[in-house]
């Protein structure tokens, strides 16, 4: 083993530690158990193992009202932070669940990478483009069924975005498969009840609430702020995945190419969900920009930060595409467009998107836990 290696497992180590450490002292306490999930799932236990300490830390929704709450926050000798242990821990989970494993070195960094594959992709889909159809061409007014193809071959497109998002799929099913082992998870993935009240609280985004007043986000005042600019990225994202997926049936099952019409299914779904992708990460970010820091933990803005980025350029660039699609732009907007998509699907098994399908785990876990009381 490397000193590199050595240094890093000391490290993880300590973040598994110092999880543990506060875990034990909130078991004890009980003030926060009726702030958020996380609480009655702690006061089942009384021991936490690692991988039980794994389960837990992607089950808090980072409301950080134990945080405000607490008595044992520093300057006192118990040095309590717990919104900020969790962090850590959570963030380690994401790295050491990441499959295939050359995934796992992406998250350190991941910042500088979301941002060089996006560019990256963008520069090589605008350079094929251009080549394709030649400068003039690119540069010129394109309208009509099938105008989007004239700028991007239509096979290049179903074949690298196929590709992409297929990697994305199993990549994150392989992440989620590899966590669930972490967490010493056993036959509660396979309880449909606990399913369907994991996705009554995403749809809901029940823990969001902070307990009934909202998060202390992004101060000490509770706020439901931040669960409706979840709300908006959430189901912002969902009409722009069902805008593509009626496109794709348009295209294939009804042999009508893009672009489509103002008051098409797919426009109307895309421009709903365009907003709403806005107007969330645009939320999102500001509230990073103006949050207390101190119960969030080193290097977990950067990749919150990246994904926001990210999905708020797609929706921009998506929308901007669609109101300029009959100008000479029109060229230059696809290729960003689908650039930026295209760095997206390739930047989420080892992005922050990961959270969303490592707390839905988490979720199934705790909603068995609950239902059953056995652990």
């Amino acid at each position: 083993m490397s000193e590199v290696e050595r240094i890093k497992q000391k490290q993880q180590a300590a973040v598994l530690e110092e999880a543990g450490r506060v875990m034990q002292i909130c078991n004890a306490c009980k003030y926060c158990e009726g702030i958020c999930a996380l609480f009655p799932a702690m006061g089942l236990r009384r021991t936490f193992t690692a991988g039980e300490l794994n389960y837990l830390a992607n089950l808090c929704h980072n409301c950080r009202g134990c945080y405000y709450a607490c008595q044992y926050i520093p300057p006192h000798e118990f040095n309590l932070n717990f919104p900020k242990a969790m962090c850590a821990l959570r963030n380690q989970t994401y790295e050491q669940a990441a499959t295939p494993a050359f995934l796992r070195k992406l998250f350190p960094n991941n910042a500088f990478y979301v941002f060089s594959v996006s560019l990256a992709a963008t520069v090589l889909l605008t350079a094929i483009a251009m080549c394709w159809t030649g400068t003039a061409d690119f540069f010129s007014v394109h309208t009509g069924p099938g105008s989007f193809y004239k700028i991007m071959p239509y096979k290049l497109m179903l074949t690298v975005f196929g590709a992409a998002a297929l990697f994305a799929l199993v990549a994150l099913w392989m992440g989620v498969c590899a966590l669930w082992k972490m967490t010493s998870g056993k036959k509660q993935w396979l309880d449909l009840a606990s399913h369907k009240q994991a996705i009554r609280e995403v749809c809901t985004l029940k823990h969001l609430d902070g307990g009934g007043d909202g998060c202390n986000y992004p101060d000490d005042q509770f706020s439901m702020i931040r669960r409706w600019f979840h709300h908006a990225v959430f189901y912002g994202f969902l009409l722009c995945l069902a805008s593509t997926t009626v496109a794709f049936f348009y295209d294939h099952g009804l042999n009508l190419p893009a672009p489509y019409g103002p008051f098409s299914l797919p426009v109307i779904f895309g421009t709903v969900g365009g907003l709403g992708l806005v107007i969330g990460t645009g939320g999102m970010m500001w509230l990073k920009l103006v949050m207390d820091t101190r119960p969030s933990a080193p290097g977990s803005v950067g990749m919150d930060t990246a994904f926001s980025m990210l999905l708020f350029l797609v929706s921009l660039s998506g929308l901007l595409l669609l109101f300029l699609r009959s100008t000479e732009l029109m060229g230059l907007l696809l290729c960003i467009h689908l650039g930026l998509v295209l760095g997206l699907f390739l930047t989420m098994p080892c992005g922050k998107f990961v959270h969303a399908v490592y707390r839905y785990a988490a979720l199934v876990r705790n909603a068995h836990e609950q239902r059953t009381g056995q652990i």
